[in-house]
């Protein structure tokens, strides 16, 4: 490129700063985000050059839209391509060691059917790529030589690549290497898949993110300067503002295009036309060619297609590139041939004629053909799908779901898989030369969309796969048991029970893969429908059928369903689901295994066990993103526990993050669960983020029930109890419906709903008003919660740690509602607690502190008081933490880490004492003399004194004045700001 490179000094900085943390041991992601054409590539360039002059190795794989196709990490193939020409050695030594890398640089076995490559090989192999990556970029970077890895537009990036990207991320440690990753602002629509991913990276401790706006005015002025030899007239720099909005690709393109004789173009599409309609016929139709590539093409493909391209001219391919380049049209980066900006490719393209489009995608047929490489199928099934050549899009579309099953790419497999179903019936010829069924096919592509976290997905295609089945027993059989876990992944545990009793009916009596299966699914669906006996006695039979057929994962399946009964023993659970992981290990049954790995997190943490439950979880989920399954059922499962678990031990974090890049229902799910530490962290948004989760409801109760309880405990911060009880009732009669009268998530709503009557109740009696019916609501809440209590059935027959410390909560706020500083029933809900929840710890503490304080013993109330804030203020609870203080400063507790124990003046002036103006507050409001002292813990015959001295000191014959006399000195701004506070209400006395 002739251009020089003006401005982005700020930007060309911060690169360099980042290399140099790098290069000291400091890796580090930089995300790059701008509009098309405002000079991403431009200025990684030049950074790149001027690094390397300093020593850097610079690397660059780019993506590609492939619209539909996927093409499986093909950033870090092509990167890791350059890094095997430059560093043979080092690369074929990680090869050596890590083999699966052997498939991002074209090695790698074959195969031609769906199962050909076993699930344990397939996730053991994309381990090893994984981590071989890191490996790699690690080995080829050093203090002296740094490694500069940049992955361009991102926003086309598939799923398999986001992962990856999220791996090495996850892996940074002391390497000398800087990532940038770049990508299209413009391009992210609200539900786009690089979106969520970009936000979850952009938190990680060793990400940054740099934006690059279009030119300033003064900017612009030096570019054009630049661009056309000679300082522009300030009119025509003005006109080019206004058109090109300071992109500099518009800009470069529009003075180029006709500056010299002030004759711009106002469609930027004419002007990228023009650029091209001046080149000659045959520079015309490679040109033409390289867009049905994209944006960038392998020289070598590019003068394949062209030797095979009728339109082309023989012999004149280098004449032509040349030209292409000289006219800066096309350009060459890292061996490779691209358009200047992929805006151009995209006119280009959109302006082929049909015919012309056709041709140029079956001459990279005909090249992909003569010689394929990694990745082909993916690419000749775009081109094919393009032309179109339905044939031959079905047999690639085959190959290419092979090779993403192989490196575990799910949503890459299900993509490609679909494209095969929707051609199968039209090409019945075609689909007889596969080596497969059409209902192999279908519950393949269900298999495929449940690792990709497309339950609902899923069950459709395996309820073709149940049509498709035909008459065979077994065969159908077999279909049922498969459609019947989708179902229970969907949370479709009726109909899951109902099909696969259908499965065992139609299945032979005699012991099978198939019955063993079918065994194991309706044990694990009994126990999910709560008939824990029954889900026993069959999980038993299921393991005995299981072995004597030789299927080590369904005997792992029964095991685990067996294992999670033992609950009231969990050690013995434990033992089992230990047993049974280890068999589901080896079977390669991946689905199993993650099952099993939830499993073990859930029991530690029912148990009590939070570092246990920490570490099953962290290393569950860790496994899930290495099998590609992070958004399958149970990769959510183990997400959604980690970050539960993460927040019962007081790490408040935002765990929005943890929903990047998943579908749907993954996302509603788990943007659920960071509602807990929203609400203790005091985000002002739950409620409404709550609301916009309400469309889900029927599709999980689970969701309806962490959602709908965190929208109740915020409603209760933001003191509108009244709210916060009519939601609750809306919310537990929804998951009584559709889930169960005695499910035991209703001690936890049951809890919250209470505190919120309790505050309700506390502000009648303040206010002087009948408390009677509130108490007689609080009656009946509690005696629901006992009941479900007493009735509801926990895995193991006992309420655990958690679900005790519930119901002492929910007796502690009962006694709260009734009026009764009743100090023990706190106590008793903090001991409950001390398996570790510091939030909730810290929040019962306040209320012990108020309690006492009640009571009248403000001594044992200041150290409860002190622990609750500076563990909320350690955690980041601030609602909980300001609540705190204000009893602190209200009760006047000596010690507590709030206000001081004797008063102090009051900042208006010195004419107010601080408890003075607290007083004239509470009066500003209009309470009586009984009522503020309720407040402030002080009798009304001592408020009475404290308004006869602010009458006397502000000269006022009566309360109104004194308000309003305050007013005018400003004395009442804080103190009224900080008494109408409505987050915590105050205890009764």
């Amino acid at each position: 490129m002739s251009t020089p490179f003006v401005a982005r000094a700020e930007q060309v900085a911060r690169l360099a700063e980042a290399l140099d943390r790098a290069r000291s041991g400091a890796p580090t992601l930089v995300l790059l985000g701008a509009d098309a054409g405002v000079g991403k590539t431009r200025l990684l360039r030049h950074v790149g050059e001027v690094v390397a002059a300093d020593g850097a190795r610079v690397v660059t794989g780019h993506c590609v839209d492939l619209g539909e196709i996927g093409l499986p990490y093909l950033p870090f193939a092509e990167a890791l391509g350059v890094l095997r020409t430059a560093a043979p050695e080092t690369v074929a030594r990680a090869v050596a060691a890590r083999p699966a890398l052997a498939r991002l640089l074209g090695g790698g076995s074959g195969g031609t059917r769906i199962d050909d490559a076993s699930p344990a090989d397939a996730a053991d192999e994309r381990r090893e790529l994984f981590e071989g990556v890191v490996e790699v970029l690690a080995a080829c970077a050093s203090r002296e030589h740094p490694l500069l890895l940049v992955l361009e537009d991102l926003h086309w990036a598939d799923a398999s690549s986001r992962d990856l990207l999220r791996f090495v991320v996850s892996r940074l440690q002391d390497q000398p290497l800087l990532v940038v990753a770049t990508y299209r602002t413009d391009d992210l629509h609200r539900r786009h898949p690089w979106r969520p991913v970009a936000a979850e990276l952009v938190r990680h401790p060793r990400a940054s993110h740099l934006t690059l706006a279009p030119f300033t005015d003064d900017e612009l002025r030096e570019f054009a300067a630049a661009v056309a030899g000679r300082r522009l007239p300030d009119d025509q720099v003005h006109r080019l503002r206004e058109r090109a909005e300071g992109n500099a690709y518009f800009t470069e393109e529009l003075i180029e295009a006709g500056a010299d004789a002030d004759a711009l173009p106002w469609s930027l599409a004419d002007v990228l036309r023009t650029r091209v309609e001046r080149l000659d016929a045959a520079t015309v139709r490679l040109v033409q060619l390289a867009s049905a590539a994209g944006r960038r093409v392998d020289e070598p493909l590019l003068r394949a297609a062209a030797l095979a391209d009728p339109g082309s001219p023989a012999g004149g391919v280098d004449a032509a590139l040349r030209e292409a380049v000289t006219q800066h049209v096309l350009v060459v980066e890292d061996g490779r041939i691209a358009f200047r900006h992929a805006l151009l490719a995209e006119a280009v393209y959109a302006d082929l004629l049909p015919g012309e489009a056709a041709a140029a995608h079956r001459a990279f047929l005909a090249a992909l053909d003569a010689a394929p490489a990694p990745g082909a199928a993916a690419q000749r099934a775009a081109h094919a799908l393009r032309v179109p050549d339905l044939p031959v899009a079905l047999r690639a579309s085959w190959e290419a779901a092979l090779q993403a099953r192989r490196v575990l790419a799910p949503a890459e497999e299900l993509r490609h898989l679909e494209v095969v179903l929707r051609l199968w019936d039209a090409l019945p010829e075609v689909a007889a030369e596969l080596p497969t069924s059409h209902a192999a096919v279908l519950r393949a592509a269900a298999g495929a969309a449940s690792r990709a976290g497309e339950s609902e997905r899923a069950v459709q295609l395996a309820r073709g796969g149940v049509a498709a089945a035909g008459d065979d027993p077994v065969a159908r059989g077999g279909a049922r048991t498969d459609l019947a876990r989708h179902l229970l992944a969907a949370e479709g545990i009726d109909a899951a029970l109902a099909e696969v009793s259908t499965a065992l009916a139609e299945l032979p009596d005699a012991p099978s893969r198939e019955r063993a299966w079918a065994l194991a699914t309706y044990a694990r669906a009994a126990l999910n429908a709560g008939r824990e006996d029954e889900a026993t006695e069959i999980a038993a039979r299921a393991a005995q059928v299981a072995r004597e057929v030789g299927d080590v994962a369904a005997e792992s399946d029964a095991l685990t369903t067996a294992a999670v009964g033992e609950r009231i023993d969990h050690e013995r659970s434990t033992q089992l689901l230990t047993q049974a992981l280890a068999r589901a290990v080896a079977s390669g049954d991946h689905t199993t295994e993650l099952r099993t790995r939830y499993n073990l997190a859930s029991t530690a943490y029912y148990a009590g066990d939070l570092p246990r439950a920490a570490r099953e979880a962290d290393e569950g989920r860790a496994r899930a993103v290495t099998l590609g399954m992070s958004w399958a059922p149970y990769g959510v499962d183990l997400e959604m526990f980690r970050v539960l678990v993460r927040y019962v031990r007081g790490d408040l974090a935002d765990a929005d993050a943890g929903t990047a890049g998943g579908p749907g229902y993954a996302r509603a799910f788990l943007t659920s669960v960071g509602l807990y530490a929203a609400v203790a962290r005091g985000d002002d948004d739950v409620v409404e983020r709550a609301a916009a989760l309400e469309p889900w409801w029927p599709r999980d109760p689970l969701l309806t029930q962490i959602a709908g309880g965190n929208a109740v405990d915020a409603l209760t911060w933001r003191g509108e109890p009244e709210r916060a009880v009519a939601h609750a009732d809306r919310v537990d009669a929804h998951v009584r419906a559709v889930w169960s009268p005695e499910y035991l998530g209703g001690i936890w709503l049951g809890a919250l709903t209470l505190a919120a009557v309790a505050d309700a109740a506390a502000a009648r009696r303040s206010a002087g008003q009948d408390d009677a019916a509130l108490v007689a609501d609080a009656d009946a809440r509690l005696a629901r919660v006992e009941r479900t209590a007493a009735a509801g059935r926990p895995r193991g027959g006992a309420l655990g740690p958690e679900g005790r410390a519930w119901l002492a909560r929910a007796r502690a706020e009962h006694a709260r509602a009734a009026g009764r500083g009743d100090a023990q029933v706190w106590r008793s809900a903090l001991v409950e607690l001390a398996y570790g929840h510091r939030y909730e710890t810290a929040r019962v503490r306040w209320r012990l502190a108020e309690a006492l304080v009640a009571a009248g013993d403000r001594e044992a109330a200041a150290p409860e008081a002190a622990l609750a804030l500076t563990e909320a203020r350690a955690i980041g609870a601030r609602p909980l933490a300001d609540a705190v203080a204000d009893l602190v400063r209200r009760a006047r507790l000596a010690g507590a880490g709030g206000a001081p124990a004797t008063p102090r003046p009051a900042a208006g002036g010195d004419v107010l004492t601080a408890r003075e103006t607290e007083v004239l507050a509470l009066v500003a409001q209009g309470l009586s003399n009984r009522q503020v002292g309720e407040r402030l813990f002080i009798s009304g015959k001592t408020v009475s004194v404290h308004v006869s001295n602010v009458l006397a000191k502000l000269g006022a014959s009566g309360r109104t004045e004194a308000v309003a006399i305050a007013h005018r000195r400003g004395l009442l701004g804080t103190a009224a700001a900080r008494e109408g506070r409505v987050s915590a209400p105050g205890p009764t006395v």
